[in-house]
């Protein structure tokens, strides 16, 4: 039987973004693309829909880890045998989500965790403290779990429909509405000794005179919130 993929895309006021990055999903690989507008007011919906997305919209702004946990959720409902989290901004390649599902497809993985950084990965310029951000936290994965990640805060994942339905995963918290919810699913799966594997993929970033229009992520503020999931496991109340 054909193995069936949905993948999940979190938008918030991605016009112009969010149709190409739809547009460019294999099709013959993938079953649905599951687009979540995070109650975009800029046409993100229907661009995406004319892109042959699935629309789910929320009422709402709640936050990109609730707009995750919206189409994770769709998927599990619809029985799907993998479910691939990407960026609605057109800063991923979709054409490997194939390389990111393999892994799991065939036993050998319950997450995938793309890496920009892993040998065969690549990316574009970015400012320097995103740079620096993005090297450090693995390191604090690293040191935390033990697992040798090299690219832990990249959105591009894969996931299995059973690590998500472990009753010890409980993404329905209220504190994971933002960005937490990234990290904590990956913490959760390491922490819990699902199998876990990094995969080479692509994060290509615009210009940097164009980079502020390409993130949604608040310097300061949301990399704090995003510290807690690691900061839980640290303490043992990771629940």
């Amino acid at each position: 039987m054909t193995p069936r993929i949905a993948v999940v895309v979190p938008v918030f006021n991605e016009k112009g973004k969010i149709g190409r990055a739809v547009a460019k999903v294999p099709r013959d690989v993938v079953s649905e693309v599951v687009v979540v507008s995070d109650a975009s007011d800029d046409g993100s919906d229907g661009e995406a829909a004319a892109a042959g997305a699935t629309v789910l919209r929320h009422a709402h702004t709640l936050g990109v880890g609730a707009a995750i946990r919206t189409g994770l959720r769709y998927g599990l409902e619809k029985g799907y045998d993998v479910l691939v989290v990407m960026a609605g901004n057109d800063k991923d390649a979709p054409s490997e989500i194939p390389r990111l599902a393999a892994p799991i497809l065939e036993g050998r993985a319950d997450y995938v965790q793309g890496s920009r950084y892993a040998v065969g990965g690549r990316f574009g310029t970015m400012p320097l403290h995103r740079l620096l951000l993005t090297r450090a936290y693995p390191w604090l994965v690293r040191l935390v779990t033990g697992f040798p990640i090299t690219d832990a805060t990249n959105g591009f994942r894969a996931l299995s429909p059973a690590l998500l339905k472990d009753p010890r995963v409980n993404m329905d918290q209220g504190w994971l509405n933002r960005g937490e919810l990234e990290y904590y699913l990956q913490l959760k799966a390491l922490s819990l000794g699902w199998r876990v594997v990094e995969i080479p993929v692509s994060k290509i970033y615009p210009d940097l005179s164009a980079y502020r229009n390409y993130t949604k992520i608040k310097p300061v503020y949301d990399w704090l919130r995003n510290l807690r999931p690691i900061l839980r496991l640290m303490l043992g109340s990771l629940d």
